[in-house]
């Protein structure tokens, strides 16, 4: 359909929402939106302004350009962006492709490509030796793709953007779509009345009757710290990189041959690992795709030596390599619903520790022995009906408990020690940083042949105990884990790195390219030697120096530090934070809660910067999706108002309000908008605030 300029009118008006971050966790709730407005919204008009200076569906984090060398850290068949019969919503269910499901289908000529992906395949070169006109191997890679393979970015970009687009074409007749490829820096007005949400490129604003903030994951200005190792290493000619999101990171600067820190051993390092190795000309020879494959990494001469350490010294837990057979624990047992009614009804807010861990343990537990039990009888003494009943019965982390389980499963190695999987390095010692290699590469080996069997398939289901426990922690806002810990041991244990990827760091550990520092790891600036030091725990006396560090983590969140102008402003204007840097939101329909705890009634927020932050935007079929049961709350109390000011029977909007002062002027984008109209079946990118969809 022919598109048109966008019109602001004067009352009465069209309701209007405002979505900042049209990322997947936007794309998300607007698909929540499609698939409830037809019962809540009854066929009236909407306009939806969609703000994000990238690709819709991908937004940053998973947007095209970015090195076709970096990978998911999910099997294919582990990626949906759609709802099914787990997911508990007040809306519809409305299926879809997973990720291999999708590419199955494009191969296969049910699915094509997004406008916008069409567009700019056409527009990358062809790769050497490949067919006039075929691109940047994208088709190539989508035709590989099984359910098993773990996709680059860039196919997941491609899966996001389609999803996007049909996301759009399912919104019913009078829902308008308007994409601004731009940031917002602020949004202002009444509480009870419109929003004003002013972008970087206009002085005038969008006007909303409510904003949902979706922004994904944000930069932050540097600690204190951070601040002074970046002096530190401006006086005396170092390099230094605060954290970052690794694949914006400029890495030129880490010298080829030479030395350097690297503090964070999670996915950010296995990004640098690979930008820094194979994206330099490094290669491999030997297979990464089976179980017991031992890769050889041929270097070409221009990587750094990377020496890394962490808090806890290893680097996270592999993916596990096969799917569950059988019965799956039934869950939640120990931590649902009812325990979490009982928390929040308590008249003193719990504590987590105190509190809300035990039963977190519990549950975890529960997960791992049922699977024992049910799937290897053999290695336990005990009939599951009697052990079930003693293990309900006993005190999380209590001595009943311990002994229990000791009498009942003969083997250590059987046994859930969340503390040991948490710090498998305290208490070690090493003579020398020669004999830490030895030893992590042992840890390392012996990881990966475990993730990758079936005969320890309680590991699976303690990875279905983490998504159950982590859907029932987002009803407890930021009672749910309050300094982030709780978050970090998740991601360690559930949101590890490919296989592969750990066979690599094997390679690159025997070529010397890596080398492990230990847990506990410590750096100082010298500044009589005007070098950085590090060192460890586990190998204690010992220190390697280097001219370069880098902070292998993503910024931490912060009210004070954001980079995010549109979060200062709310900040400034009453929004509230909690200790751990993040956004306070009502956990049940994310809407912003001010600092008396009052919930804006036209402003919400979805994503990781919030307390109600989940554990993804996507999520594995078949495992409840709690970021899709939010987007479905957030849109049903978002349609549910709109609906009533779009009625002509409703009571009208308050008066919009005098213009306010805009803000100060920001810099243009670095490419302007462009000025011909088209279509959206022809257009990946239509002008700036033009219609998509009407």
């Amino acid at each position: 359909m022919p598109v048109s300029p966008v019109t602001f009118r004067t009352p009465p008006v069209t309701p209007s929402v405002v979505v900042v971050g049209a990322g997947p966790r936007g794309a998300g709730f607007l698909e929540r939106i499609a698939a409830n407005a037809r019962s809540l919204y009854d066929g009236l008009p909407l306009d939806i302004h969609l703000v994000d200076p990238h690709p819709p569906g991908s937004g940053r984090v998973w947007r095209r350009d970015q090195s076709p060398l970096l990978w998911m850290n999910s099997m294919a068949e582990d990626v949906t962006m759609f709802t099914d019969d787990t997911v508990v919503l007040a809306g519809p269910v409305r299926h879809g492709p997973a990720l291999h499901e999708w590419a199955r289908d494009i191969r296969e000529g049910r699915a094509r490509l997004s406008a916008e992906s069409e567009a700019a395949e056409a527009a990358e070169p062809t790769r050497p030796g490949a067919p006039s006109g075929s691109g940047s191997g994208l088709r190539a890679e989508i035709a590989a793709l099984t359910g098993q393979t773990f996709p680059s970015r860039r196919v997941q970009s491609a899966y996001l953007s389609w999803v996007y687009e049909q996301t759009v074409a399912a919104l019913p007749p009078g829902v308008t779509v308007h994409q601004h490829r731009t940031d917002a820096v602020r949004v202002s007005g009444p509480r009870g009345g419109r929003q004003r949400v002013w972008l970087a490129d206009r002085t005038e604003p969008l006007l909303a009757d409510l904003v949902v903030l979706t922004l994904g994951h944000l930069d932050a200005e540097p600690d204190a710290e951070q601040v002074e190792l970046g002096r530190f290493a401006a006086e005396h000619g170092l390099i230094h990189l605060p954290p970052d999101f690794t694949a914006d990171s400029d890495l030129s600067a880490l010298p080829a041959g030479e030395p350097v820190l690297v503090r964070g051993f999670g996915l950010a390092f296995i990004d640098l690992m690979v930008l820094v190795t194979e994206g330099r000309g490094g290669r491999y020879s030997g297979s990464a795709g089976h179980d017991n494959g031992e890769l050889v990494y041929h270097p070409s001469g221009r990587e750094p030596v990377l020496y890394v350490g962490s808090r806890r010294g290893v680097p996270y837990h592999s993916k596990i390599g096969y799917g569950l057979d059988g019965e799956r624990p039934p869950l939640p047992r120990f931590l649902g619903p009812e325990q979490i009614d009982a928390l929040l009804s308590r008249p003193e807010p719990p504590d987590f520790r105190r509190d809300v861990r035990p039963l977190v343990d519990k549950e975890l537990g529960f997960a791992h022995y049922h699977r024992l039990f049910t799937a290897h009888p053999e290695r336990t003494r005990v009939d599951w009906t009697d052990f079930e009943e003693k293990y309900a019965a006993a005190d999380p982390g209590g001595p009943e408990l311990d002994a229990l389980v000791g009498a009942a499963v003969p083997d250590p190695a059987d046994r859930l020690d969340l503390a040991a999987l948490d710090r498998p390095l305290d208490g070690l010692r090493f003579a020398s940083y020669d004999a830490l290699q030895d030893g992590l590469r042992d840890y390392i080996r012996a990881d990966l042949g475990r993730r990758h069997d079936p005969a320890h398939s309680a590991d699976l289901a303690v990875f279905l105990g983490l998504l159950s426990v982590y859907g029932q922690l987002i009803r407890l806002g930021d009672l749910g884990d309050p300094g982030g810990s709780w978050h970090g041991f998740f991601s360690y244990l559930a949101s590890g790195p490919p296989g592969p990827r750990l066979r690599q760091l094997l390679a690159l550990s025997r070529a010397g390219v890596v080398r492990f520092l230990g847990a506990d790891m410590s750096v100082e600036a010298d500044g009589r030697r005007g070098i950085f030091r590090a060192g460890s725990a586990v190998v204690p006396g010992e220190y390697v120096e280097a001219r370069a560090l880098v902070e292998a983590r993503l910024p931490d969140p912060s009210p004070e530090r954001t980079r995010s102008p549109l979060l200062r402003a709310l900040y400034e204007e009453g929004a509230a934070a909690i200790s751990a840097g993040l956004v306070r939101v009502d956990p049940d329909d994310g809407r912003l809660l001010e600092r008396d705890g009052t919930p804006h009634p036209r402003r919400f927020a979805l994503g990781p910067y919030t307390t109600a932050r989940s554990s993804g935007a996507f999520t594995r079929p078949r495992t409840g999706g709690p970021a899709f049961r939010q987007n479905d709350a957030t849109a049903r109390a978002a349609l549910t108002l709109l609906a009533g000011l779009a009625r002509p029977s409703a009571t009208p909007p308050p008066a919009t309000p005098p213009p306010a002062t805009p803000p100060p002027a920001t810099p243009p984008p670095a490419t302007p908008p462009a000025g011909a109209p088209s279509t959206a079946a022809s257009a990946p990118q239509p002008p700036d605030g033009l219609p998509v969809r009407s």
